[in-house]
């Protein structure tokens, strides 16, 4: 069975910084484009940053130069560093591993950032 569990959220100033991290099971890891996505209340589901099996990242143009994407294909696991956070920022942050039209999703991990 697919499954990918995030972690690492929390409740953060404005400023400080968190890293998130995602272990994936039950797929090929590195056969999968990994992806960051974020959903704040009342808010659609967006795209925050996109690593692929080989090439660069991409960063949505909110969290760039703030947020970096990494993967580990030894630990099966992506990672989002985030800086500078900022109370837009506050969401629920989403893993996601692609694969010929097939997507797989966590459950999600809380990202607070206070004023």
């Amino acid at each position: 069975q697919v499954q990918l569990v995030e972690s690492g959220g929390g409740l953060v100033q404005a400023g400080g910084s968190l890293r998130l991290s995602c272990t994936t099971s039950g797929l090929i890891f590195s056969m999968n484009t990994m992806e960051w996505y974020r959903q704040a209340s009342g808010k659609q589901r967006d795209l925050v940053a996109t690593i692929p099996i080989v090439g660069t990242t991409n960063y949505a143009d909110s969290v760039k130069g703030r947020f970096t994407i990494s993967r580990d294909n030894a630990k099966n696991t992506v990672y989002l560093q985030m800086s500078s956070l900022k109370p837009e920022d506050t969401a629920t942050y989403y893993c996601s591993a692609a694969r010929w039209g097939t997507r797989y999703w966590g459950r999600g991990t809380q990202v607070t950032v206070s004023p």
